[in-house]
């Protein structure tokens, strides 16, 4: 029997009723087994799901020079703007998609930007689509919340007081949005540069909230099966990252994902917001879940690393993994 990822309905999380235990219970499996889950009842408006994808459809439609009067080269050390088709590596291969790198808007005068801190500072809108930019932060806003209502119910599928998270992200979590646009290929292409969008690969941070478009192309690895990850009306999909395999000791894998590119005359387009915790935190285990038995995957991960041998802060992680995948950007900035 062909194993498929799981879809959880929130709505009990959301209303705060004695249900959200069976919810919990659910992540609970969920994140052991796959590592990721689909999620109904999330209460987000689909009109403001309409309203970003087409916006973002009329970004990526623009000629490259349009685009790039937002490029990340204006945006300083918030690491934030469009970058083109190629420039961005997995593994230290391009990848074939193009994107916007956006976050949290913080203004000049915010502690973090006066302090300098790399990933925090506004973002870089362009001028010719109207709404956009309110759409966009938005969209940010409302599924930071809904990033906090989520680590409440992984935290009772731990048994954990639901606000346990808390510390790791307050007072600033690091919500890191993106919007990737995935050009069709034809069979030449494919031929010439392989059919991966983007290749194997874990998220950094705790949670990733993905809004898909109806193309489809997410495969998850779990268990060492490659899974299909389709399109389904209606959820979002989520998957741990980096720091929830670490605080869990294990329990819970940061399971390695990728994306074929498109081979019809259709551009795929995806939005994943990362909820990261907060720069300067330091992501320990969790003490009830300390268990000097677990095994590190770092000889089977897909970059030979281990998320439970580093020291330091998130930013720390974070910028080590992201530096390589903008090496140019690195150079310029630290």
């Amino acid at each position: 029997m062909e194993r498929t990822i799981p879809i959880i309905d929130i709505s009990p999380l959301l209303q705060n009723t004695p249900d959200k235990f069976k919810v919990a219970q659910g992540m609970h499996e969920a994140c052991k087994n796959y590592g990721f889950f689909y999620i109904t009842g999330h209460g987000i408006d689909p009109r403001l799901e309409e309203n970003l994808e087409n916006q973002s459809r009329q970004f990526f439609s623009l000629p490259l020079e349009e685009k790039q009067k937002i490029s990340m080269q204006f945006g300083g050390r918030a690491w934030r703007g469009f970058f083109p088709l190629g420039d961005e590596l997995t593994s230290g291969k391009p990848d074939m998609k193009e994107g916007i790198y956006l976050g949290a808007e913080l203004s000049p005068d915010h502690p973090l930007v006066q302090a300098e801190t790399p990933l925090h500072g506004p973002n870089l809108f362009p001028e010719n689509i109207p709404g956009f930019k309110e759409t966009i932060l938005e969209w940010i806003s409302e599924i930071t919340k809904l990033g906090h209502k989520l680590m409440a119910g992984i935290a009772l599928s731990l048994d954990l007081d639901e606000n346990y998270f808390e510390s790791i992200f307050s007072p600033d979590p690091l919500p890191l949005f993106r919007i990737f646009n995935y050009p069709a290929l034809d069979k030449a292409q494919v031929e010439e540069r392989g059919s991966w969008g983007v290749a194997e690969h874990t998220d950094y941070g705790v949670l990733t909230i993905l809004k898909q478009d109806t193309l489809g192309g997410l495969e998850v690895k779990s268990q060492g099966e490659w899974i299909q990850a389709p399109p389904i009306p209606g959820t979002f999909v989520c998957n741990i990252g980096d720091m929830l395999d670490r605080v869990t000791g294990g329990l819970y894998r940061s399971n390695p994902h990728r994306v074929r590119s498109p081979t019809n005359t259709v551009d795929r387009i995806s939005f994943p917001l990362f909820f990261d915790p907060n720069f300067n935190a330091r992501v320990n285990v969790i003490e009830k879940l300390n268990n000097s038995n677990v095994q590190d995957d770092e000889a089977s991960r897909w970059d030979k690393s281990s998320v439970h041998a580093f020291e330091g802060t998130y930013g720390d992680y974070l910028l080590n993994k992201v530096s390589k995948v903008f090496p140019e950007l690195k150079r310029k900035m630290l």
